[in-house]
């Protein structure tokens, strides 16, 4: 049975764009998000940033790979019906974890989050991808902003450093970043309340415009995978790393480090 959420017309949605529009997926999960946020900007990770960049204003702060130590965290990743919710979309008989990612755009910063698709800085790949972008506060001007279709493109779009701009790898199996405002392409984007979620393919191109306005907006992102990811090796270090985990090519990825949340 189709989860409530969901109905046949987005999970097609999902199958042909790559990207489909959530209403109400963390809902109930809102305030034990915002402390879990609170928290992780208090303690930050060894991954946190605060993306400054000559020139722009504000503070942009990002951090990932902190579920297992916010308590928050842990509770709506097993406590939400995120995982059922993506197993349907990705058409896919388990749901297993990712990482978790936390992004805060205080009032008054210009950084827009770069053009990128996730895909290329992981370690995985598969058809059976999900990232889920939930709001914390009301996005009263379109925020996330998604390519539609760009999933099937023949070749991944190059990842780039989100301050310095350089390439994360050699650039030569990969293709410029676009322009698509300028180039016409197909971009979603949505006014969204607290606890909805856009959900993505890691292989869409995305961004996220600056917070212009005068309240915070803190989002948290949580990607997982389906039955056919498996471990994959890139040119250099991916982000996350994820240091010491022994994987070989064509392995699907150990589940004491990347538990399945959910299966049929």
């Amino acid at each position: 049975m189709t989860h409530p959420l969901l109905t046949e017309d987005m999970i097609e949605t999902y199958q042909r764009d790559g990207v489909v529009l959530i209403k109400g997926l963390f809902a109930d999960h809102v305030d034990t998000l915002r402390a879990g946020v609170e928290r992780n900007m208090d303690t930050p990770g060894p991954y946190a940033s605060n993306n400054d960049k000559p020139g722009e204003t504000g503070r942009f702060f990002d951090d990932y790979c902190n579920w297992q130590r916010i308590p928050e965290f842990e509770d709506v990743i097993h406590g939400s019906d995120a995982a059922q919710v993506a197993a349907e979309l990705m058409q896919s008989r388990t749901a297993q974890m990712f990482h978790d990612h936390v992004l805060v755009k205080e009032p008054g910063t210009s950084m827009a989050t770069p053009w990128h698709q996730d895909g290329p800085y992981y370690f995985v790949e598969g058809r059976q991808t999900i990232s889920f972008w939930s709001p914390l506060d009301p996005v009263t001007q379109a925020s996330l902003r998604c390519v539609a279709g760009s999933h099937l493109w023949e070749k991944p779009v190059l990842p780039t450093r989100w301050v310095k701009g350089d390439a994360f790898f050699d650039p030569a199996p990969y293709m410029p970043v676009p322009d698509p405002d300028a180039e016409g392409m197909d971009i979603r984007e949505w006014e969204m309340a607290p606890g909805d979620a856009v959900a993505f393919n890691y292989g869409i191109l995305h961004g996220a415009r600056g917070n212009s306005t005068d309240q915070r907006r803190r989002a948290f992102s949580l990607r997982l995978v389906g039955d056919d990811a498996r471990y994959v090796e890139r040119p250099g270090p991916t982000s996350p790393p994820f240091p010491g985990h022994d994987m070989i090519p064509g392995q699907k990825l150990r589940e004491d480090w990347f538990p399945v949340l959910w299966g049929r």
